[in-house]
């Protein structure tokens, strides 16, 4: 069977599964929104048991990093991700899922080849590009200030 492009992706929209974009948009965004509640209730909750702002916020995004690993360990997570889509990606939870999926992934290759090895696979061009955007907006940055 010889097909051309334009047949082939007219055939292939014509049989997809429709995505039910709002209802996916709704549940994002609500699922998104409980966690950065969450995160808040938290927050004030290391507030009201004493601590200043600043090591609530800190403990804050350290208890939603350990939340989020354990629940990617346990499987949890992808349950949540697979319903919720984007809403799960809000930054912090988003990024630790990122790191210990591919450890998950790989623990059988062993420590060092498996874990060490691919740990950072999917957050490493993060932590780079976005370590070096940081460090050229500093300069620039400066560079204002200075002139």
């Amino acid at each position: 069977m010889n097909i051309d492009k334009k047949t082939y992706k007219k055939y292939a929209t014509a049989h997809a599964p429709k995505t039910p974009c709002v209802k996916n948009c709704i549940w994002a965004f609500c699922v998104g929104g409980a966690i950065c509640t969450f995160g808040e209730l938290l927050s004030r909750a290391y507030s009201v048991w004493g601590l200043p702002k600043e090591d609530a916020g800190t403990l804050t995004s350290v208890t939603l990093i350990f939340l989020s690993a354990l629940f990617t360990g346990i499987g949890i997570f992808d349950r949540i991700a697979k319903h919720a889509g984007a809403g799960t990606l809000v930054p912090i939870t988003g990024f630790a899922n990122s790191v210990v999926s591919p450890a998950i992934d790989t623990k059988a290759e062993g420590l060092v080849l498996g874990v060490g090895a691919k740990i950072f696979t999917v957050a490493g061009p993060v932590l780079l590009y976005g370590t070096l955007a940081g460090s050229v907006y500093g300069v620039i940055y400066w560079l204002c200030q200075k002139f």
